[in-house]
């Protein structure tokens, strides 16, 4: 089922534009996104809209948690639905892909901290690093 963009801007109390429900649309389309790319698909879907303006939308959707930024070493951010799964990545050393993984089986050994330091921990980013399959066939 296909996600109601207006609906999540308006329950976010922003309010609904193009450049809003075209990055979202695209970033729905294309999950792990960077900033770069979504621009040039919001672009061309729009046919004008700045870059600073989806810099912006990024950013205002990224605080408003409509949208999740990550941040894998040694790459640009990338930019996915926030879906509140508590997914985690996997991203391939040589060509940067990235995909889901979600969270580990069992009782949610993915938030049970080592030591907390007292937090009350809600959610976990761990990321896997490997090689791909394409990458992995190439060598």
């Amino acid at each position: 089922m296909p996600t109601d963009h207006a609906e999540l801007l308006r329950a976010a109390d922003l309010r609904v534009t193009a450049p809003r429900l075209a990055v979202l649309a695209e970033v729905e389309a294309h999950p792990h996104a960077t900033a770069e790319e979504i621009r040039r698909l919001v672009k061309e879907r729009l046919g004008t809209v700045s870059t600073q303006a989806v810099y912006d939308v990024l950013h205002a959707l990224t605080d408003v948690r409509l949208l999740r930024r990550i941040e894998p070493d040694g790459s640009p951010g990338r930019f996915e639905l926030f879906r509140e799964d508590n997914h985690h990545h996997v991203v391939c050393r040589t060509c940067g892909d990235i995909g889901d993984v979600p969270c580990a089986v069992g009782h949610a050994p993915c938030l049970t901290a080592s030591d907390d330091h007292g937090f009350s921990i809600d959610a976990a980013e761990v990321v896997y690093w490997g090689t791909c399959p394409a990458c992995r066939t190439q060598s």
